[in-house]
């Protein structure tokens, strides 16, 4: 496969291999890959997750949204976190 990069692109990666961050312009093409493919499964994971909110929602299971119901989520977000503060202390000792 031959690829075409623009010229702000080549000087890019001709500066990445003279700093010594690759060897050569294959390995800069495979990490620019690596992380276009680290991206999408990201993406397609957040997809997911609307999609499994939105049947969850139209199965009837959300909750309303108002001032007390975001205090109350926030308590036990808070909660939460200072158990598995307390659990971390108790089993670093």
């Amino acid at each position: 496969m031959n690829v075409e990069l623009t010229a702000d692109q080549q000087a890019f990666v001709r500066q990445a291999i003279e700093s010594g961050r690759f060897r050569g312009e294959e390995d800069a093409v495979r990490e620019a890959l690596s992380l276009w493919e680290e991206r999408e499964r990201r993406r397609f994971e957040i997809l997911a997750a609307l999609d499994e909110a939105e049947a969850s929602l139209a199965r009837g299971e959300g909750i309303p949204i108002t001032e007390e119901s975001m205090k109350a989520l926030a308590e036990r977000v808070k909660q939460r976190g200072r158990a598995r503060l307390a659990a971390e202390r108790t089993t670093s000792r």
